[in-house]
Order: C-alpha cells, then sequence, then structure tokens
C-alpha cells in the first residue's frame, strides 16, 4: 500500500496516489506509473526538463489518507484535502530533517524520500493485480530511494489482491458512494454513475443519463469518457430512467429490452487502454464501446434456451432475460468461433451471446462480470448477425456476439498457492480469535 506523494515541477500542484512499488535492490524500486495517474503527470513533466522528480513513498498512516490516495479524484484537486475531510482533522505535515525534500505526514509509519531520474526504465512485473490476472513486466520509472523515516514500533501495511472481491473491491465501492453525488455537478447530465469493481472498476461502467434532447443521452456518454480516469472506461452503459445500478443483472435486462441496435451501440477503435487490461494485446492501446438502452421497452426477452444447441458448442447457459452465456472450444483451437454463433439461427431471440470458456459462470453475477469483461476488447471481440455502413455509422442486428475466452497473450490467472492457503487456514484464529 504504498502512498506516493509528488509535486507538480511546473505548478508545484501536490499529488498522493497509490502506486506498485517493486524493490529491485537497498537502493531502488520501480514505481508503476499508469496512464491517466496524476503522479505519471508530474514525471512527465520532469522528463520534459530532463530533471529528476522528487519522491516521498508513505506507508501506513490514518485510514482517511489510504482512502484518498485511491480516490478518482479530478485532476489537480489535492487528496490531502480529502484525507483532512474524511479524517475530520486537518492532515498533520512536519518539516523534513534533510533540506530538499518534501515535507512529511506526521502519522504515516514510514517515509521513504529520494527521486525518480528522467530517461531511466527497468523491467518491473510480473504481479499479481487486483483485476484477478498476473501483469505481465514492462519497463517503468527507477524510484532511487535516499532516505528511510519511521515511528517508533512503526507498523507495516499490507493488502492481497486478486481476482474480486478482494480488499481494493470494498475501498472501490466505498469512494464511489462517497463520491457519487459530485457526479453530476461535475456532469450535468449524469444523473447515477456506477463503475464495477467485479470487472476491475475501468472495465465496465454504467450510467444514468438526461435524454431532454434527442441523442443528449450519447453526449453524456461522451463526456463521461473524457472525465479523467473515467476516460480509461472500457464499455459503458447508458440509459435514462432511473435503475440500481447495482443490481447488474437487471440493469443489462433494462437495456437489452430497448437497445436499437442499429443506432445505440458505437465501438472506437484506437483508444487509451487500461494498462493492468490485456484483452487488446497491447499495452496502453485498444478501444472502447456504448450501449445504451433508452425510452420504452422494444421486444420482449427471452428468458429460457430451449433451441438445438450447435454441434461446436458444449453447453448453454442463459445469465438474464436476452443474454446468453455459451461454451465452446479454446480460442487458440477454434479462433473462428464467435463468427459462427452469431451467424446460427439457434439464437435468433437472443440480444447478446457471450463466449465463454466455462459457461458455469454465467450463474453468478459477480464471475460473470468479470469472466466477462476483462476478458475481450470491443474492437477485436464483438461480432454481429450482420452489420450495416450507412453514413459512416455502422449499425449491428442481433444476437450480438461477445468473444470472452482467454486468449493466448493473456496473462495467467491470478491462483492461491496450496501451501499458502493451508498456512493461513491453521494460524487464521492466531490472528483473528473469537471474542466472546
Amino acid at each position: 500500500l504504498p502512498l506516493v506523494y509528488t509535486e507538480s515541477p511546473t505548478s508545484a500542484k501536490p499529488n498522493l496516489g497509490i502506486y506498485r512499488i517493486q524493490r529491485y535492490d537497498k537502493n531502488t524500486t520501480g514505481i508503476h506509473w499508469q496512464i491517466a495517474k496524476g503522479g505519471g503527470y508530474h514525471y512527465f513533466e520532469a522528463e520534459e526538463q530532463y530533471q529528476p522528480l522528487p519522491v516521498t513513498i508513505y506507508l501506513g498512516g490514518p485510514p482517511a489518507l489510504i482512502l484518498a490516495a485511491a480516490a478518482p479524484l479530478p485532476e489537480d484537486v489535492p487528496e490531502l484535502i480529502l484525507a483532512s475531510l474524511l479524517a475530520e482533522s486537518k492532515i498533520e505535515m512536519v518539516k523534513n530533517p534533510v533540506n530538499g525534500y518534501h515535507r512529511l505526514i506526521s502519522e504515516a509509519e514510514f517515509a521513504i524520500c529520494g527521486s525518480v531520474p528522467p530517461k531511466e526504465r527497468r523491467l518491473e512485473g510480473p504481479f499479481g493485480d487486483h483485476y484477478g490476472y498476473y501483469s505481465l513486466a514492462h519497463d517503468y520509472p527507477v524510484f532511487h530511494a535516499e532516505a528511510v523515516y519511521h515511528r517508533k514500533d512503526a507498523v507495516f501495511p499490507a493488502t492481497v489482491v486478486g481476482k474480486p472481491r478482494q480488499e481494493d473491491f470494498f475501498i472501490g465501492d466505498y469512494l464511489q458512494e462517497l463520491l457519487s453525488p459530485l457526479f453530476p455537478v461535475v456532469m450535468p447530465a449524469v444523473r447515477d454513475l456506477w463503475s464495477y469493481g467485479e470487472t476491475g472498476f475501468h472495465s465496465l461502467a454504467a450510467a444514468v443519463v438526461r435524454e431532454r434532447y434527442g441523442r443528449e443521452a450519447l453526449s453524456a456518454g461522451f463526456r463521461i469518457l473524457g472525465e479523467g480516469q473515467l476516460s480509461l472506461t472500457k464499455f459503458l452503459l447508458l440509459t435514462d430512467s432511473p435503475q440500481n445500478l447495482r443490481d447488474f443483472k437487471s440493469l443489462l435486462e433494462h437495456i437489452l429490452a430497448r437497445v436499437d441496435w442499429h443506432r445505440d451501440f458505437f465501438v472506437f477503435s484506437q483508444t487509451a487502454f487500461d494498462t493492468l487490461d490485456y484483452a487488446s494485446g497491447k499495452v496502453n492501446f485498444g478501444s472502447k464501446a456504448i450501449l445504451m438502452g433508452l425510452g420504452d421497452e422494444k421486444r420482449r426477452l427471452q428468458r429460457v434456451f430451449s433451441g438445438e444447441l450447435p454441434a461446436y458448442l458444449k453447453r448453454a447457459e442463459v445469465f438474464c432475460g436476452g443474454c446468453v452465456a455459451v461454451e465452446g472450444d479454446a480460442y487458440e483451437n477454434d479462433n473462428s468461433l464467435a463468427g459462427r454463433v452469431a451467424a446460427s439461427d439457434a439464437f435468433d431471440d437472443w440480444q447478446l451471446v457471450v463466449i465463454h470458456d466455462d459457461a458455469e459462470c454465467a450463474k453468478s453475477v459477480e464471475r460473470f462480470l468479470w469472466a466477462t469483461w476483462t476478458r475481450f476488447d470491443p474492437a477485436s471481440d464483438i461480432f454481429a448477425r450482420e452489420t450495416t455502413l450507412r453514413n459512416n455509422h455502422i449499425g449491428y442486428a442481433p444476437p450480438l456476439v461477445i468473444d470472452a475466452r482467454m486468449k493466448p497473450w493473456y496473462p495467467k490467472e491470478v491462483e492461491v498457492r496450496e501451501d499458502i492457503a493451508s498456512l493461513v487456514d491453521s494460524r487464521w484464529r492466531e490472528y483473528f480469535p473469537v471474542i466472546k
């Protein structure tokens, strides 16, 4: 849980973010500045001036500090202000005993002071990450530690990441609830907004937006995709009537009953892509999609699969009204499967078909969200019965087919080692005794 503090070399505005730190030796670490992160923007400015960026890495401290560092605040809004508001008292700072370093957060358990030189890179990773996969090794900037401070009897913080839901999931949901009243202030056409932690947050979001004039909902979607870290959203669902966005199954049914596939589905290729999402096969580059379901219900949704399954599919499991998951051979054995599914008469009554390596995931909303939205790139892995091009707009005819099978270039899933699981089980009551 490294809390990385930097200041802009051009404006002196501060940023506090949680960025992965991999220790190389007693003096250096990698620093995992992903795209669209405040600390990374400060380093970009420093590199343009060919100057090292002073960095202070905090470990531990008030819980409000950790929450603020993880919060997706607008650029240049200081996280320390949010931390003070959450703590209901000012976060105290003290003078650094060494000149040239940042002031120190007095309640932090550890403070590691140093700098990140320009133009220096080193392989960082692989790491098990909150997407539930082992992110691969890539070149990242290098932090050089020059001083370490700690409190007396300091406590070193730690967390566990892996397949959702882990600790970061609940932190993310809490922050969404906390900040949700601000969304309509920053984006007046957005009435409610939710990102799904089961997908790593950036892979899927949904919003209730206003449609006071024709296609205002689409404008609201563009506004969302242009706002800070929301710009990394891969798939955005939009509707104009009040919905409980936390109830994904109900929301998806609502949209599938209203979407006009010829005008309400958009795929944007050649866009930025979340660094931890490997679905496109390219780091930081991929595509996005917007799916809208507006106005009155246009169709009744199929809820039972009773047709004959094509021979090249193994099973089908209905996820919700209008959406069915099917299981086929591995992608490397049959990479043209999605096109055949889209053309098959077996799915004439369905709006959305998702191809999985294991259709069992459709029995769990949590599992379906993770196994679907972390495993496809909209421009590469979405197919339809038919597409038409009119006025440079692509229209689609259902069913829409998403190929969410694991691809050969995907990193491996994070799995708990059996010996580690056994050790934790055997010592669980030692760590967390039963209080009577």
